[in-house]
């Protein structure tokens, strides 16, 4: 009875041993594509990344048309989206084409025509021998060869072409973002004998609008018929803030810019460039409100507070022979933010 009882035993232990989910299954055994055994089949593989390759050129190809042929104003109408402007969507249909096109080729091209052979390598030390080093790169070296870059010329060139018709894609992109700005960020519409007029309603100011602790803002009246530019208006503007003239400690140079106590500074932070248009009556500090740069009006906007490198550039200003406030020269300085290029 005890030896049929050992003998169950050692059975039982052998079958949970075989069964075990830690024993390793190993590999299943290899299953070769049609392209690995029958020449015709890699060939039309071949064929087949090639066109997609040669699609993706000519999609490039029809995105430069777009962007060339297509007029910006122009707009398509499409159910359930609406009215959209045919270029931007010309472009970005294109650009997607071409770039899922060498995609899908390079996927189709791993899949049917590289090697898939499956390869074990046991675990070592972290440092390979330097014979392992120089086993790893003639491992590469034979897996380009396998690949096929050599021998198949046709997806070769196809692929060569698509990769380097795309590259063109950014320089257009690039393009579309306009003319280099040359000196327009260093100049701006306000020069001798410009008036300056209430933004937004362009009005023409005189000493008398504007009373002691009021501030205004303000944009230089354009000649008629012509009208201020987004370039324009993100450069311009001015705001006035009144005060006694006795409060003002201004450098030497500078006292004859300001007219009855008024004073004029760009508009324009000089640290990111947003919009100073908070006033601080009793303290006489000029804020902006995006990173708390604070500018003392009566020194002439110098820095006390924030992140800001410089004062706001001042305009000096005087009042024409009507009485309206005029510039009395343009900035001697370009507005805005200190990254910009400075010529003084």
């Amino acid at each position: 009875m005890s030896d049929t009882h050992s003998g169950h035993e050692s059975s039982g232990h052998q079958s949970s041993t075989a069964l075990s989910p830690l024993a390793d299954p190993g590999l299943p055994p290899h299953v070769y594509r049609r392209a690995d055994t029958e020449p015709r089949a890699a060939k039309k593989a071949e064929r087949q990344v090639a066109i997609l390759f040669a699609l993706s050129a000519v999609s490039t190809v029809a995105f430069v048309a777009s962007f060339v042929g297509i007029e910006k104003d122009a707009f398509i109408f499409i159910p359930l989206f609406g009215s959209t402007q045919a270029q931007q969507l010309a472009l970005g249909m294109t650009l997607a084409l071409s770039l899922f096109l060498i995609g899908a080729g390079a996927v189709h091209w791993a899949k049917t025509l590289m090697p898939d052979h499956e390869v074990i390598q046991d675990r070592h030390e972290l440092r390979s021998s330097d014979e392992d080093r120089q086993g790893v790169i003639e491992v590469f070296r034979e897996g380009a060869e396998a690949a096929g870059l050599g021998r198949r010329s046709l997806i070769k060139r196809t692929l060569l072409g698509s990769m380097g018709l795309v590259t063109l894609t950014p320089i257009l992109l690039l393009r579309d973002l306009g003319p280099l700005p040359g000196k327009q960020l260093e100049t701006t519409n306000w020069e001798a004998g410009r008036r300056l007029v209430t933004d937004p309603d362009g009005k023409p100011l005189k000493a008398s609008d504007i009373q002691v602790g009021a501030v205004a803002h303000i944009l230089p009246e354009m000649p008629e018929g012509s009208e201020l530019t987004l370039n324009d208006m993100v450069k311009d503007p001015v705001i006035l803030v009144r005060l006694r003239p006795e409060d003002f400690n201004l450098p030497a140079d500078r006292k004859d810019w300001v007219h009855e106590g008024i004073i004029a500074f760009s508009k324009i932070c000089s640290h990111m460039g947003c919009a100073v248009g908070l006033y601080e009556q009793q303290t006489h500090h000029l804020l902006c409100p995006c990173h708390q740069s604070t500018f003392d009006v009566e020194t002439g906007a110098q820095v006390i507070f924030g992140p800001a490198a410089r004062p706001l550039p001042q305009l000096a200003i005087t009042v024409d022979s009507e009485g309206y406030l005029i510039a009395k020269q343009g900035f001697t300085e370009p507005v805005g933010p200190s990254f910009w290029e400075r010529s003084s």
